[in-house]
């Protein structure tokens, strides 16, 4: 069954680390987004039924609890068997979750990112550390606990030490979801756009360097195992039984639509895409700017082995990709078991550059 996207791309402030298309807007832009987001969906032809729903951003936890309710309530197929926000702590209170749940979500995403206070300062968030407990405990009260934290390896500052903190802080909740992001520099986040001018701004000279953000990762991923929440996916790690149902969605190129502004979608064929920015999302009568045929050859590649389970190639897979599969092989990024192939260890850290060539083929 086919999952449903929801982009809420306003956030209270934007995080250093961003990159993606969202940010804080005008305040009379929101209720403007917020209705062309409902027409979209109502217009939506909807010949399935939705198995997941995701609320993405953004900060969508800041959406009033009547406009969300009135957005859920056009999607069809509620009880739904995953329905995620992504939430910034902070933003939780007992009458909030409370709502959410009556609108059918059961399932939260918290954008930890750090339990280190002078971490946390300079990414831009303005919760600590006691506010995420004391919110994940409401989550759990208030009858939620499906619950994921994300963390963020290799921010301005970060250490051995001050690493060891945070897992500890997932030791200490014991969510039974972790994503744990190793940060990249690129030009589309302040910070890694201050990274690359050799500039001073949000801590961008003590941005460890790659090596060490590749020994923080590995050390989250024994740290979550001794905890039962093993890796089932490059950045996602969960206890049995607790991996998101509609993220798998995208790894197992399984059919999604998605709604608001920068929002992709995929019917088994082809992708489709919306307008990138939230102003000019509420200005067009279709939001729609282009579509493509997928190329599911290179995506089951590219997308399938980020799963920890692997692909199993066709034979003319195995024909067509034969020389970067044996080149990975003899490198060890890449192990072979029958029909199997997946990521070793070392190949988990160099994915970026194995799905590179792959695409490149």
């Amino acid at each position: 069954m086919a999952g449903v996207y929801i982009s809420y791309p306003f956030c209270a402030q934007k995080c250093t680390y961003c990159n993606f298309a969202s940010g804080v807007f005008a305040r009379e832009l929101e209720p403007r987004y917020l209705a062309a987001l409902g027409r979209e969906i109502e217009r939506h032809e909807w010949d399935w039924q939705p198995a997941t729903v995701y609320l993405g951003g953004g900060t969508p936890s800041l959406i009033e609890v009547d406009a969300l309710r009135d957005l859920l309530a056009a999607i069809p197929g509620r009880p739904w068997s995953e329905a995620t926000i992504e939430a910034a702590p902070g933003t939780l209170t007992p009458e909030r979750i409370a709502a959410w749940r009556e609108s059918g979500l059961n399932r939260v995403s918290l954008g930890v990112q750090s339990f280190v206070q002078r971490e946390i300062a300079r990414t831009g968030r303005k919760h600590s550390a006691e506010i995420v407990e004391r919110e994940v405990a409401i989550l759990r009260e208030r009858g939620i606990d499906n619950i994921n934290i994300d963390l963020i390896a290799g921010l301005s500052g970060q250490t051995a030490s001050s690493w060891c903190e945070s897992l500890d802080g997932i030791e200490r909740l014991g969510p039974p979801h972790v994503s744990v992001y190793m940060f990249e520099i690129d030009e589309d986040s302040r910070l890694g756009h201050e990274v690359l001018l050799n500039g001073r701004r949000y801590g961008a000279p003590e941005i460890p360097p790659e090596d060490m953000t590749a020994e923080l990762y590995e050390m989250a991923v024994a740290r979550l195992a001794s905890l039962g929440i093993r890796r089932y996916e490059v950045s996602n790690f969960a206890r049995p039984g607790w991996e998101s149902k509609h993220n798998l969605k995208y790894w197992k190129l399984e059919p999604y639509v998605g709604f608001g502004a920068d929002a992709h979608s995929f019917n088994g064929q082809r992708r489709w895409w919306n307008v990138e920015t939230a102003a000019e999302y509420v200005e067009r009568e279709s939001p729609q700017v282009d579509s493509a045929a997928a190329n599911l050859d290179e995506e089951k590649f590219f997308v399938g082995l980020r799963l920890s389970e692997g692909i199993r190639p066709s034979p003319d897979e195995w024909r067509r990709y034969r020389l970067p599969i044996s080149q990975f092989l003899s490198d060890g990024l890449l192990e072979r078991q029958g029909d199997t192939l997946r990521l070793t260890d070392r190949g988990v850290l160099l994915s970026n550059e194995v799905f590179q060539e792959f695409l490149a083929t």
